[in-house]
């Protein structure tokens, strides 16, 4: 199972706490979605923001994100080999 966070609110004028927990849970600017593991831990920084965002459970898999994610993947992906 999983959970689908939405940003619904902007972060400007709420403590740096909050905005770390948007940013933590992926969540940079609004209407920007992302769809998290169901954890206590997610389930408690859902909990610390619940004005700024909404959220359900849905059946969806979960994918990493970010920039190292990123770069993990382009590493992981097979490589031409290049002939000189």
């Amino acid at each position: 199972m999983s959970l689908k966070v939405k940003l619904v609110r902007g972060m400007s004028g709420h403590p740096e706490a909050h905005r770390a927990t948007l940013r933590g849970l992926g969540l940079t600017k609004v209407g920007r979605e992302r769809v998290l593991q169901d954890t206590p831990a997610i389930r408690g920084m859902i909990n610390q923001v619940s004005f700024a965002v909404e959220w359900s459970e849905t059946s969806e898999e979960f994918k990493h994100f970010g920039r190292r994610a990123t770069q993990k993947a382009a590493r992981a992906a097979p490589r031409a080999e290049v002939k000189r």
